[in-house]
């Protein structure tokens, strides 16, 4: 259990407690939780089993103290135990929680659904609430597609067409409420990088963006606690698995069976210098040869090296261009808006 202090005689101590005297003791005294001590005390949280005024604490000093590794990880554990559901197979986990302030549409999403099309099988999941950009659902929307209700739901769409987005809030609430707080405390919280990190689907690998570089070894090292697979993580445009063509990128991968690695990409040409167009347009082949045409096939080069032990990542961006080029229609509704509040 948590360390603890002695206690005037009275009222017991509320059994959350030694988490936060653990976490918030002081220079010297205080410590990051194990990764049972972390799963305790999530579980207790998103059970319902803490105060209000614990749980602000709670995050903030874990946020305060600095991301640990094997925190993290239980705390990612007590996560996934609560959003249990029903599964199907799933080749690529792609989380997106992105809240960058220069993020503009969601360019990772035809991303993906370019290769679903190819024939992989994609879950998306997040929730976008503290993005200035176009969020995955609206954008989705202006596709023709919508979101699945549920994690049954997610499994149905991706038997059928390869791809779902779940919202967080579909499959894991409690989860979602704890991001939320982020309206009262004024910051993100370690639930973030949780929530980043979850896999509900058990996927046979998974692609993953940080804002700062300094999360990199987090994730990579949390990845490696969980026995995921293969994890390929890039510091992506506001934190979401996206590659900016007009930089070259390191990509951090994590294989369980061959450890890490990185894989340095080059810039594949100019970025900027026009008007973005719409995911719709795009789509329909409406403003091909773009910046964001050029992020689209570099970011479906990234998750080929995610997907595939050994792939050169030259070879990589030949077949990501061949992707695009092969997608099909969409059910685009003819009047849809693509604005977002």
């Amino acid at each position: 259990m948590p360390e603890t202090d002695e206690t005037e005689p009275g009222e017991p101590e509320h059994p959350f407690a030694p988490f936060v005297r653990t976490l918030g003791r002081g220079p010297g005294r205080s410590r990051a939780l194990t990764r049972d001590e972390a799963h305790r005390a999530l579980e207790m949280v998103l059970a319902g089993a803490a105060e209000p005024v614990q749980i602000g604490a709670f995050l903030m000093l874990l946020r305060y103290r600095g991301e640990d590794v094997d925190e993290i990880a239980g705390l990612v554990d007590a996560a996934r135990s609560a959003a249990a559901g029903p599964t199907t197979g799933v080749d690529l986990d792609w989380p997106s929680y992105g809240a960058g302030r220069t993020r503009t549409a969601p360019w990772f999403l035809l991303s993906a659904l370019a290769l679903a099309q190819s024939g992989r099988r994609i879950l998306m999941h997040g929730t976008n609430a503290f993005s200035n950009g176009q969020s995955v659902g609206r954008a989705l929307a202006s596709l023709g597609l919508c979101a699945a209700a549920d994690p049954a739901d997610a499994a149905r769409l991706i038997d059928s067409t390869g791809f779902a987005y779940l919202p967080i809030a579909s499959f894991a609430p409690a989860l979602d409420r704890l991001l939320g707080l982020r309206r009262l405390l004024g910051l993100r919280s370690p639930i973030n990088t949780v929530a980043r990190l979850l896999d509900p689907f058990d996927a046979a690998a998974g692609i993953d963006g940080v804002f700062h570089p300094a999360y990199i070894e987090t994730h990579l090292g949390v990845a490696e606690r969980l026995g995921r697979p293969r994890l390929l993580l890039v510091k992506g445009g506001g934190g979401e698995a996206e590659r900016n063509p007009a930089k070259p990128l390191t990509a951090h991968l994590h294989q369980l069976d061959a450890g890490r690695a990185e894989l340095t990409l080059p810039a594949l040409g100019p970025g900027g210098g026009c008007a973005s167009p719409s995911v719709t347009a795009l789509w329909c082949r409406a403003a091909s040869g773009t910046a964001a045409s050029a992020i689209v096939t570099g970011t479906i080069a990234l998750a080929l090296l995610a997907l595939e032990p050994g792939l050169d990542p030259a070879a990589a961006d030949r077949r990501a261009e061949d992707i695009w080029a092969s997608r099909r229609p969409l059910p685009i509704p003819p009047d849809f808006e693509e604005t977002d509040s």
